[in-house]
C-alpha cells in the first residue's frame, strides 16, 4: 500500500516483517522509542510502495509526518536528515546481520542466540519466535523441546523462560 508519512514512535513497540509469496513471515527489525520506520523513509523518498508491514507488539504512540514534511525537513532540516540516515545506517547493518544469520548460520544456533538476547523470559508463540527466524513453526518446537530436554530452558504454554543463558549462548557460537 502507498506510504501514508513517516513514523516516528513515542512508546512501545512496532515489529516490521516481510511474508514470502509461500506465506512465510521473517522480522525484520523492531523500531522503538525514539525511532522511525526507515522502510517507510524509502518508500517517501524513493515514492514506492510498502514491502513490508508494521505491527504494534504493545500499545504503540506515534506521530506520523505527513510527506510533504518529511520532504522539507530532509531537504532543509541537517538534523533531521542526519537523524534519518543514522537510522538507515543502523538498519542496514542489522538486515546484513539478519542475511548473513539466515543465510549461513543454523536455525538452531539462531534460536539458542535469539532466546538468550531477549530472555529470561520470552512471551511468545513457537510461530512467532519461527518468524522471528524466518523459520517454521514445527523445527522452531522440535529445538525448543531438544533444548528443554538439556536443561536449557523450561516451555510452558507461550512462554520460554531461559534455565541456562551460559550454555545457550555457548552453543550458539558453534
Amino acid at each position: 500500500m502507498p506510504c501514508e508519512g513517516f513514523p516516528l514512535v513515542l512508546n512501545g513497540t512496532v515489529r516490521v516483517s516481510t511474508v514470502s509469496s509461500g506465506g512465510r513471515e521473517i522480522v525484520l527489525y523492531r523500531v522503538t522509542p525514539g525511532e522511525g520506520c526507515i522502510l517507510s523513509g524509502g518508500c517517501l523518498l524513493g515514492r514506492t510502495e510498502y514491502s513490508a508491514t508494521g505491527v504494534a507488539e504493545t500499545d504503540v504512540s506515534l506521530v506520523r509526518l505527513p510527506p510533504a514534511l518529511f520532504n522539507e525537513l530532509m531537504a532543509h532540516s541537517e538534523p533531521f536528515r542526519r537523524f534519518v540516515f543514522d537510522m538507515y545506517g543502523a538498519r542496514l547493518a542489522e538486515v546484513m546481520e539478519l542475511v548473513e544469520e539466515v543465510a549461513f548460520r543454523k536455525v538452531d544456533t539462531r534460536l539458542a542466540k535469539l532466546l538468550v538476547q531477549r530472555g529470561p523470559v520470552i512471551e511468545a508463540t513457537h510461530q512467532a519466535l519461527a518468524d522471528e527466524l524466518g523459520s517454521v513453526r514445527v523445527f522452531v518446537s522440535r529445538m525448543q523441546r531438544s533444548f528443554e530436554e538439556r536443561g536449557w530452558v523450561k516451555l510452558d504454554r507461550e512462554r520460554v523462560t531461559v534455565v541456562d543463558a551460559r550454555a545457550l549462548q555457548e552453543f550458539s557460537q558453534e
